[in-house]
């Protein structure tokens, strides 16, 4: 299952790490966080290498629906009463300030990437009062926002809040030129970070930063981010021969789908679910992908599917990224992570948080996206119930495969696996690691695959 931004999009290899070697900065993780913060720390004429497991832009980069916008859902009156109207403000003022980053460098590089200003709208067939305490909260905050009842969507709504100057583009294109400005090594494979030695299978990188951008940190002490976050998996179709609105949608409701154009084609996202938890239909099928097929025909008749992908987003406690020092104990370590489902907004945020905190300067919108902010009472409920789905995984045992073989418990932090049937893979409902069907890993926190073995049974018939 390809995206469609993958589809004849090659971005050009880069050499494995050469050996052992010394660098101001080591960047772990070549998506647009981590080739964004090398390019900017490059600006202030620090050099920064980084590193990657695969190929640039072979992680979540590529599976986004390449929103750029500071609309991120329901968030701006939530945010002002647990954190303040001036916290609140920066967190506004930072996601609209990557907007017009983009813009910039985009204009200034020439990069062909199908960069478009549009409207972004929250939208729901019911709900008005929150789409209205929504509008007036982002607009206190200085953003461009209104409150309406028109829209392009084929079905009625109650109301849709419009954020004005939004973006869409091709995420895969712009990397691969920003990933020119800078310095990579693919095929890398950080195996341990021990102080400011970055150990990979390549050989070893020593550095006075260490910038932790590869999703989800693998780390587990400090920080404690396997404690502080859980991922979700969402899909998208993208479908021929359906109208394609100016705008970009979504739907605040439970069952709220996402809509933007794509050239000739619609993109059609939903179905959000704690990774490891997927609801099968009757026959054991995923559903999935089913309800947006049924959706597309619903709505566009006659349209046609012509790629379907799915992402995984790390999700915060309290609905905001970490981006800022690691930790305490270990203070020139940087991280960011937890963007939610607004990678490409906060992709820029971190890159320009974390190049200010590496280089001494202040950085007043630093401060919303401490890992080190104050702990909400939403923290609390949601540290509550993402607890409980460790503690469950972790008193599971042995997972039987369909093929009569078993695979073990997840090797990050041990918790039993689940069986995607929307995907064919086994994945984590702890902490939102996969694997494929043979157990090889495909998605981290966990840094090894998985290791098969016959059940019980068959290993009683053998012998």
């Amino acid at each position: 299952m390809q995206s469609v931004w993958t589809k004849g999009n090659e971005i050009r290899k880069r050499e494995p790490l050469p050996g052992d070697m010394e660098a101001p900065v080591v960047v772990i993780g070549a998506g647009l966080a981590g080739i964004l913060t090398a390019y900017y720390l490059k600006q202030e004429g620090i050099r920064a290498v980084v590193l990657e497991a695969d190929r640039i832009g072979s992680g979540q980069t590529k599976n986004t629906t390449a929103k750029i916008t500071s609309q991120h859902n329901l968030i701006y009156s939530r945010l002002i009463r647990t954190f303040g109207s001036r916290m609140a403000a920066h967190y506004a003022a930072a996601n609209e300030a990557a907007i017009g980053e983009y813009e910039r460098l985009i204009r200034e590089k020439g990069i062909n990437c199908d960069f478009v200003r549009c409207p972004a709208y929250l939208y729901s067939p019911t709900e008005t009062e929150l789409l209205k305490q929504e509008a007036a909260a982002a607009e206190s905050l200085g953003i461009k926002a209104a409150f309406g009842t028109d829209c392009e969507l084929p079905f009625p709504v109650a109301g849709v809040t419009e954020f004005a100057r939004q973006a869409r583009f091709h995420p895969l294109k712009f990397l691969s030129e920003m990933a020119e400005e800078v310095e990579v090594y693919e095929q890398s494979k950080v195996l341990k970070v021990e102080e400011r030695r970055v150990e990979t299978d390549k050989g070893t990188v020593r550095a006075e930063h260490v910038v932790f951008a590869a999703h989800y940190p693998f780390i587990n002490v400090p920080g404690y981010y396997f404690a502080r976050m859980y991922q979700e998996r969402s899909y998208v179709i993208a479908l021929e021969g359906a109208k394609r609105p100016e705008g970009m949608y979504l739907g605040i409701d439970s069952d709220g789908l996402s809509f933007r154009s794509c050239g000739n084609l619609l993109l059609l996202g939903g179905g959000s679910h704690r990774t490891g938890v997927n609801p099968m239909d009757k026959t054991g099928v995923g559903c999935k992908y089913g309800m947006l097929r049924n959706r597309a025909l619903e709505l566009y008749s006659g349209c046609r599917e012509a790629y379907r992908w799915s992402a995984q987003d790390c999700m915060t406690l309290d609905g905001v990224p970490y981006i800022g020092r690691f930790s305490r104990r270990r203070p020139y370590w940087y991280i960011a992570t937890g963007f939610g489902k607004w990678g490409m907004s906060s992709s820029m945020v971190s890159a320009r948080i974390l190049t200010a905190l590496i280089s001494g300067r202040d950085c007043l919108e630093a401060d919303i996206f401490s890992p080190d902010r104050h702990f909400t009472a939403q923290a609390a409920k949601e540290l509550v119930v993402h607890g409980a789905y460790t503690v469950k995984g972790l008193a599971k045992h042995l997972l039987p495969s369909r093929k009569g073989k078993m695979i073990p418990n997840c090797p990050h932090m041990g918790c039993r696996l689940e069986w995607n049937p929307e995907e064919e893979s086994y994945d984590c409902p702890c902490h939102g690691s996969r694997f494929d069907q043979e157990g090889n890993l495909i998605d981290g926190p966990a840094q090894t695959d998985c290791k098969k073995r016959k059940d019980n049974e068959n290993r009683h018939a053998e012998e």
